[in-house]
């Protein structure tokens, strides 16, 4: 296993590199998009690489990313599933391409409710990706960036995590654990020159969620950005996008169990 570097290169006048953790995500992009705001800036895209194309198929992110301003976009190979490969994979990154100033985790998997109750492997294959994972990559992200003194870190977790539904309860219950271990690692990091944002989303409308009816309050992959640069910009804690989704779930949680169990997806 890697070791993190002891001294990241830093260049004087220079804003740091945006990093995103799962280089295709709709969401991640949109974040990264509006984030960069120098010309000098990089922005670095962790994907997991598909068949014999690996990278190739982060073309379009990269004109895109170039278009906003970016003056480099990198592509690395990036397992999520793989956690013996986290630390030297973010370890050069930073090597590389420090300092790093924000890093939004924007991997995940949905899941078919259905086929994970049925098996299994499937439950277990969604909630390492949606939990485990993340507890892996984020305790190695915290370390990396309390060595280097300061740095921004996005975790999207979901309202499916704050009161989990029946309708969804594997993918609902990664996300609550999810988000109790972000809550407890953004107090971790206080006064460590490290922040970390936690952002829940309600329905996103984008591929992930295609062909399914959206909830109320659904939202698309600009508006989450748009509310989590806000969120970085003015130092919150956490987001909810849309904001109504806090209120009414403050609601929800006193819904009896009779009914809460019939609620949809």
């Amino acid at each position: 296993m890697a070791a993190w570097p002891h001294r990241i290169r830093q260049t004087r006048g220079v804003r740091g590199s945006i990093v995103v953790l799962g280089g295709r995500s709709e969401i991640g992009l949109a974040v990264a998009r509006r984030l960069i705001d120098a010309e000098h800036q990089t922005v670095v895209l962790a994907a997991r690489p598909r068949g014999e194309q690996r990278l190739a198929d982060l073309d379009q992110q990269e004109d895109m990313l170039r278009a906003a301003g970016a003056a480099e976009v990198v592509r690395v190979a990036f397992d999520a599933d793989d956690l013996d490969t986290h630390a030297q994979v973010l370890t050069e990154i930073a090597e590389e391409h420090g300092p790093i100033e924000v890093v939004v985790t924007a991997f995940g998997v949905l899941g078919d409710q259905a086929r994970a109750e049925r098996a299994a492997e499937h439950a277990i294959e969604v909630v390492h990706t949606d939990y485990v994972a993340h507890i892996a990559v984020l305790t190695r992200l915290a370390n990396l960036l309390r060595a280097q003194g300061h740095g921004k870190i996005v975790v999207f977790s979901s309202v499916a995590g704050v009161r989990v539904r029946r309708a969804n309860y594997v993918y609902g219950s990664a996300k609550a654990g999810l988000d109790g271990f972000a809550s407890g690692l953004a107090d971790a990091l206080a006064g460590s020159g490290v922040r970390l944002l936690l952002v829940r989303p309600g329905f996103v409308i984008g591929n992930m969620t295609a062909g399914m009816k959206p909830a109320p309050f659904a939202s698309t992959p600009e508006q989450v950005a748009e509310a989590t640069v806000q969120g970085l910009r003015r130092n919150r804690a956490v987001v909810w996008v849309p904001s109504v989704l806090r209120p009414v779930f403050a609601l929800l949680r006193l819904l009896p169990r009779v009914i809460w169990r019939r609620m949809p997806r």
